[in-house]
């Protein structure tokens, strides 16, 4: 038995990856959760850094089980049809994805910034199907280490295309569809307005990043090569776990449900490339 922690020492930018691992540690404990997440609370109380500094309001954590819950989802039904498939996760941080989703003899990558993965190594471990990978996603090498052998593939990328700028968005984009063809991409977005905002947000301010790309129309995307299909555009007030929350947060959400601008602000998309 250690009482030793480990120390976290990561850009601004980086430690916007502590925000989803608090939210998820700490629903994790609440009673009734509307996410459970066992490795979260184990590498919270593993590592060595003021959470409370984050100042991470109730609505952001309930939003980011909201959005955990759904590429989860994505992930299953993916493998579920799939078994065999490819899975990519992009801006991984500490996310324990890998653990939570099943993924049998499925190849899984997790792809973070180096010091990521660095401290991601200290928590998880690699095996013959699960691979973790030292990369910017714009460094665009990392493609070629990814063995699909042209079998079906699963990109998520949660919380990092907003931090892209939007040049390196369709990139990427194209890049995908081009050694995977066919693959689906899942990812959450922000609309133009919320992108121009949520530097204010703030978790955002103590940690500094800056917040580049937003889109308010998911359908514009199909427009950047032939053949992308926006397979669902999902809104975090149709979330089946709002049962779960208190009044004053149900209504919120049935409020926010009303207006397209506010289900816009924040939401999930799913494509095939």
């Amino acid at each position: 038995m250690t009482d030793y922690k480990e120390k976290i020492l990561l850009t601004e930018e980086q430690e916007t990856l502590l925000i989803p691992l608090y939210s998820k540690a700490i629903e994790s404990r609440r009673p009734n959760p509307i996410f459970v997440d066992e490795k979260a609370q184990e590498i919270l109380g593993q590592v060595d850094y003021d959470f409370a500094r984050l100042k991470t309001p109730l609505k952001t954590t309930v939003t980011l089980c909201f959005r955990a819950n759904k590429l989860d989802t994505y992930a299953r039904e993916f493998l579920a049809d799939h078994p065999n498939g490819v899975v990519l996760h992009l801006g991984c941080g500490l996310d324990g994805r890998c653990l939570r989703v099943n993924h049998g003899q499925a190849e899984w990558y997790d792809l973070d910034l180096p010091a990521v993965i660095d401290l991601r190594r200290k928590f998880y471990v690699e095996t013959e199907t699960y691979h973790m990978l030292p990369s910017s996603v714009t460094d665009w090498q990392w493609l070629d280490r990814i063995s699909s052998h042209g079998r079906p593939v699963l990109v998520i990328a949660e919380s990092l295309l907003m931090y892209l700028t939007g040049a390196e968005v369709r990139t990427l984009v194209f890049k995908l569809k081009e050694t995977f063809p066919g693959c689906r991409l899942a990812f959450d977005a922000f609309s133009v307005l919320t992108a121009a905002r949520v530097s204010a947000h703030p978790s955002l301010k103590k940690t500094g990043a800056e917040v580049h790309w937003g889109i308010d129309d998911a359908k514009a995307i199909e427009s950047w090569a032939p053949g992308i299909r926006l397979k669902e555009e999902w809104y975090f007030s149709q979330a089946e776990e709002i049962a779960k929350l208190g009044l004053v947060y149900r209504s919120l959400f049935k409020l926010a449900s009303l207006f397209s601008v506010a289900n816009k602000a924040h939401r999930i998309l799913y494509y095939e490339l």
